[in-house]
């Protein structure tokens, strides 16, 4: 059984239809990317599968558990960061947990058994300014794990990084994701992005959006950067331009 399906989903704001029809899947473990140009209502389909709006028509589902329309399932990580400047990175990182019920104590305790796993250890009781832009995406990811370690909607969480810092979490984030088993869908507008981390690639175009197509990236994960230098990696990216141009 898949992880989690839009079934034939629509949605519209103001009366003006965004998105139509749309279909795709995600297996447990998976990364998938939804690629496409601005506009295209990538961001409005993961606003309908997190529950914060709700289709005109279709299903979202969730292990077999029609979801649509119900915030909290899936977790949903915007562009920004959004850690609180004023509290602690521990904090920041335990605040799902203390919003699901629990003492802040037992969530410390457990948002810091992850630290070391997500590369923070030693940054507990620093505060966001302190820490790189690199480990500050790191510290708000473990956040959105926490919230639901089942899927996590990640709407281009390291479009702000620089070249090198991005090449870095590229390959910590498919590691680490392969050792919580965490599944992932991943909005990007970068093609070489989208190759490199996914197991499946959703292309959008059209308006009102629709999927166009879907890749297979089959090359093994994790992948190490040499595989940005391959023929295999050119020829996906330019079946990939092909598609969107």
């Amino acid at each position: 059984m898949d992880k989690l399906t839009c079934n034939n989903i629509t949605a519209s704001y103001d009366g003006v239809k965004i998105i139509e029809d749309i279909n795709i899947e995600l297996n447990q473990g998976e990364l998938v990317s939804l690629l496409g140009v601005s506009g295209v209502g990538k961001t409005t389909l993961f606003q309908v599968i997190s529950g914060l709006l709700k289709p005109d028509s279709g299903r979202v589902m969730l292990d077999g558990v029609d979801i649509t329309g119900e915030a909290g399932s899936v977790s949903y990580m915007l562009q920004k960061d959004l850690l609180f400047h004023y509290k602690t990175i521990l904090d920041n990182v335990a605040l799902p947990l203390e919003i699901k019920g629990l003492k802040k104590k037992e969530a410390r305790d457990i948002a810091s058994s992850y630290f070391k796993e997500f590369g923070l250890d030693g940054s507990q009781h620093k505060y966001p300014d302190q820490l790189s832009g690199g480990m500050r995406q790191r510290a708000a990811l473990l956040r959105t794990y926490l919230f639901s370690n089942q899927v996590a909607l990640l709407d281009e969480p390291f479009s702000a990084l620089d070249t090198i810092t991005k090449s870095s979490i590229h390959e910590w984030y498919l590691n680490v994701m392969d050792q919580i088993k965490l599944s992932t869908i991943f909005i990007t507008h970068d093609i070489d992005e989208a190759i490199f981390l996914s197991d499946r690639i959703y292309i959008m175009g059209g308006k009102p959006g629709r999927i166009i197509d879907e890749i297979k990236v089959s090359i093994a994960r994790p992948r190490d950067k040499e595989f940005l230098l391959t023929s295999e990696f050119l020829e996906y990216k330019r079946n990939i331009i092909r598609k969107l141009n």
